[in-house]
């Protein structure tokens, strides 16, 4: 059963940091590119950032260029979304995705598993 579990989320204010962490289990996770994904109130979910499985290359939306950075260690089963100077508009539940393919994908109808998600809450 392949489970992803995020963690790391919170309530903190503007211009803060935050270090999101997925774990995962029963699948191989050395196979998978993960991604972060984000969904506010009311809105779709979108795509934050990518990472492919052996960590050599790496996308991220426009809005998370330059204070978003993801990474990952396969010893560890485990993706990280380190997020910085962090904003308002950057409240929304967490979601880490993995994905068997062999490029890295935005689009949320790639991704085989997800996780529950992590709150992140950010205050002006």
């Amino acid at each position: 059963q392949v489970q992803l579990v995020e963690s790391g989320g919170g309530f903190v204010q503007a211009g803060g940091s935050l270090r999101l962490s997925c774990a995962a289990s029963g699948l191989a996770f050395n196979a998978y590119n993960m991604g972060w994904f984000r969904q506010a109130p009311g809105k779709e979910r979108e795509f934050v950032a990518a990472i492919r499985w052996s960590g050599g290359s790496t996308d991220y939306a426009d809005s998370a260029k330059g204070r978003f950075t993801i990474s990952r260690d396969n010893a560890k089963n485990t993706v990280y979304l380190q997020i910085n100077s962090l904003k308002p508009e950057d409240t929304a539940v967490y979601y880490c995705a993995a994905d068997g393919s062999v490029f890295l994908d935005r689009r949320v109808r790639e991704y085989d598993y997800w996780g529950q998600g992590t709150q992140v809450t950010v205050s002006s």
